[in-house]
């Protein structure tokens, strides 16, 4: 399997999530670092963990975080891929259960627990405070496919790549490809702490910042790039 992370500035949160999803890893399992040009120590900080399994790419310039999470997906090798971010916590038993769940479908999204900065529990449930659940046209309009607790098979990623331009976030639309292309499984179990913190590179779980107009314009591109990618099969 393959664990895809995308790292900017993250020398406070970064060792800590590493050593919880390596602890959890085959030997031939690999951890892609797509760093997206940090200034900090976050480099150094991966470089020191010195486990073989990671393999570290540095983006010479900024790609933003969409599209240094495409890197790290176009750098993955394996059939079963887990999405990263870089300053939360994976719970004992994440990869194992997220794995059996594959066996029955393209993609599994688990919950997870809402956290502060020191991981003290802000929501206990992420799937409650979003409503999430499955589904193309619930999602197009509040969308509850994130990144941190979603595992996938590769022939999702054969049809979301590359990311279509101006795509809002890259959970969204890897969530929307994914139910295109067979059953999407939304686990109950808390299997990660999701650390908000002034820094975070996301929106937090809360309502986004972007306007309504802006909002809509998002949505509608999704939905015809969804049936453009559909429609080539590709």
């Amino acid at each position: 399997m393959s664990v895809c992370l995308a790292s900017y500035n993250g020398e406070r949160y970064i060792a800590e999530q590493l050593q919880s999803v390596l602890m959890q890893l085959q030997a031939h399992d690999e951890v892609i670092v797509s760093d997206d040009a940090s200034l900090d120590k976050t480099v150094d900080i991966v470089r020191a963990l010195a486990d073989p399994r990671i393999r570290l790419h540095q983006n010479k310039t900024s790609l933003g975080i969409v599209r240094n999470f495409e890197k790290a997906l176009n750098l993955a090798q394996h059939e079963y891929l887990f999405l990263c971010d870089q300053d939360d916590v994976w719970l004992p038993g994440k990869v194992n259960h997220m794995l059996v769940a594959l066996n029955d479908a393209v993609m599994v999204v688990s919950d997870c627990r809402v956290v502060d900065s020191d991981l003290q529990a802000l929501y206990p449930s992420f799937f409650k405070l979003r409503g999430s659940r499955p589904g193309i046209p619930q999602n197009l309009w509040r969308n509850s496919y994130i990144g941190c607790c979603i595992a996938f098979h590769r022939s999702v990623l054969r049809r979301a790549l590359p990311f279509p331009d101006n795509v809002p976030m890259h959970d969204m639309w890897l969530g929307l490809v994914a139910q295109t292309l067979g059953h999407v499984t939304f686990l109950s179990e808390v299997l990660s702490l999701y650390r908000r913190h002034d820094a975070a590179a996301s929106e937090s779980a809360g309502v986004s910042s972007a306007s309504r107009l802006q909002q809509l314009t998002w949505r509608w591109k999704l939905l015809s790039d969804l049936v453009l990618r559909w429609c080539l099969g590709r």
